[in-house]
C-alpha cells in the first residue's frame, strides 16, 4: 500500500473521479481559486512553499495529475493533453467556472494546452520552467543531446520504468542536478519525490509521457502546429537562469501568437522555481493575478 500524502498546515486531502481516474486533490485556504499543477518528478509537495502565502488569499487547489502521486496510474498512452483534459474535468466536477492558472514543467506545458483550449476557463497563467507551444526544437548537437539524454533514458521501454521503480537514486540525482548550485535539498524532500515511483504504474506512466512527448508531440511543435492557434490569455513565464533545459534563446519568438505574454530569467534559480525562488512566484503570481476583490 502506497504510503499517505505528506502533511502541510491548513492543507486538506480528497480523491476526485475524473474521466475514471481517481485523482488526488490538495487544496488549502478559501476565496477565488487557483489551480496549480506540478511537473516531473514531482507531484502536489512541490507546491509546498508557496501554498501558505497564496491560501491566505485563495483557494488553492493542487491536483495531482494522472500518474503522479497519490493519483491512479491507469494504463495509457499519457500525452500532455490527456493530462489537461483531466484538468478541465475536474473543474467541471469541482464546479469551477474560472480559475486562475500556475503550472510547472510538464504542468507548466499543459497549463499551455488548457489555455488555448478553454481561454474562457483562465483569468490569467503563470507558468514555471517550461517552453510555450511556438518554441523551435533545437537542432541536434552534442550540447542538446547532453542536456536531454535523460528523457530518451526516460521514454525508452521497460528501462525507463525500471529505472524509476528500482533506482531511487536517479531521480534525487535529477532533482539536484537541474537546480542552482545554491540549492539545497533535504534527503526527505528527495526522497518524497524519487518514492513516488515505486509502483508499476506510476513508474510507467512517466515513462509514457516522456514517449509521448518525443515520439509524437514534438515532431508536432517541428511542424509549427500551434502557429495556428493564439493565446488570449495574459501569460507570465518564470525560468531559472541555471535551468539545464529551459534555455532563455528556446523561449523566444513567442510573440506572433500571443496578446499579453512576458518571459523573465530568474538569476540564482535552476529548474525548480517553485522552491528555488518561492518567493518570487507568490510576488509575481499577486502582480499578476490582482487584487482578489477584483478578480472575484
Amino acid at each position: 500500500m502506497r504510503s499517505a500524502p505528506p502533511e502541510l498546515d491548513g492543507v486538506s486531502h480528497r480523491y476526485v473521479d475524473v474521466a475514471g481516474t481517481r485523482l488526488h486533490v490538495a487544496e488549502a485556504g478559501e476565496g477565488p481559486a487557483i489551480v496549480l499543477l506540478h511537473g516531473w518528478p514531482q507531484h502536489w509537495w512541490v507546491w509546498r512553499k508557496v501554498i501558505p502565502a497564496l491560501a491566505a488569499e485563495r483557494r488553492v487547489i493542487c491536483p495531482d495529475l494522472r500518474g503522479f502521486g497519490w493519483s491512479e496510474a491507469p494504463p495509457g498512452r499519457y500525452e500532455i493533453q490527456e493530462l489537461a483534459d483531466d484538468v478541465l474535468a475536474l473543474l467541471d466536477e469541482l464546479e469551477l467556472d474560472e480559475v486562475e492558472l500556475i503550472g510547472h514543467d510538464w504542468g507548466g506545458y499543459a497549463g499551455f494546452l488548457l489555455c488555448l483550449k478553454a481561454p474562457e476557463r483562465f483569468r490569467h497563467y503563470l507558468g514555471l520552467g517550461i517552453v510555450h507551444p511556438w518554441f523551435e526544437p533545437p537542432k541536434p548537437s552534442p550540447q542538446a543531446l547532453s542536456r536531454t539524454a535523460y528523457q530518451f533514458l526516460l521514454a525508452s521501454p521497460g528501462l525507463g520504468a525500471g529505472i524509476l521503480r528500482y533506482v531511487p537514486a536517479f531521480v534525487r540525482l535529477v532533482i539536484e542536478k537541474g537546480s542552482h548550485p545554491d540549492m539545497h535539498w533535504t534527503a526527505e524532500e528527495l526522497d518524497c519525490f524519487a518514492r513516488s515511483f515505486q509502483s508499476r504504474g506510476h513508474a510507467r506512466a512517466s515513462s509514457h509521457v516522456y514517449r509521448s512527448f518525443l515520439v509524437r508531440e514534438l515532431p508536432r511543435l517541428k511542424k509549427g502546429h500551434y502557429r495556428s492557434q493564439r493565446l488570449t490569455v495574459p501569460t507570465r513565464i518564470l525560468a531559472g537562469e541555471a535551468d539545464p533545459v529551459i534555455k532563455a534563446d528556446i523561449l523566444a519568438g513567442y510573440e506572433p501568437y500571443a496578446d499579453d505574454m512576458s518571459v523573465e530569467i530568474l538569476s540564482g534559480c535552476g529548474h525548480f522555481v517553485a522552491e528555488e525562488k518561492p518567493e518570487i512566484v507568490v510576488e509575481r503570481a499577486r502582480q499578476l493575478f490582482g487584487p482578489v476583490a477584483a478578480s472575484s
